[in-house]
């Protein structure tokens, strides 16, 4: 983890944020978002700084794909894997990205409709 991570998040990484954590094991942390959109809503994040999905590299794949097999744990821990969920990474400004620390949303518990936003 870098220690001079500015965002939110790596405040929460450090400890300087609470945060309800769900996951956490020695590439990413998962946690319920303090916003939810939806009743289950939890955030997944690599505890290795990287601001954008544009910004990951080649050496980055091994982590990426961690990521997205952690959301599919925590949707079955959660008890919501089965009638299903959505998980969202927004990708710049115009993509909606308000922290730049790529992050993986799991949301879940109400009907999604498509296409979102």
């Amino acid at each position: 983890m870098s220690d001079n991570n500015p965002t939110i998040f790596g405040k929460i990484l450090r400890g300087e944020i609470p945060s309800t954590r769900v996951w956490e094991d020695d590439q990413c942390i998962a946690f319920r978002d303090v916003n939810p959109v939806a009743p289950t809503h939890v955030l997944v994040i690599p505890r290795r700084h990287i601001a954008t999905l544009n910004n990951a590299t080649s050496d980055d794949k091994p982590l990426l794909g961690h990521l997205m097999w952690v959301a599919t744990q925590i949707a079955a821990q959660l008890g919501v894997a089965e009638d299903g969920y959505r998980v969202v990474m927004n990708v710049g400004p115009g993509g909606g990205q308000t922290v730049f620390h790529i992050h993986l949303h799991i949301i879940a518990g109400r009907p999604l409709v498509w296409p979102p936003g």
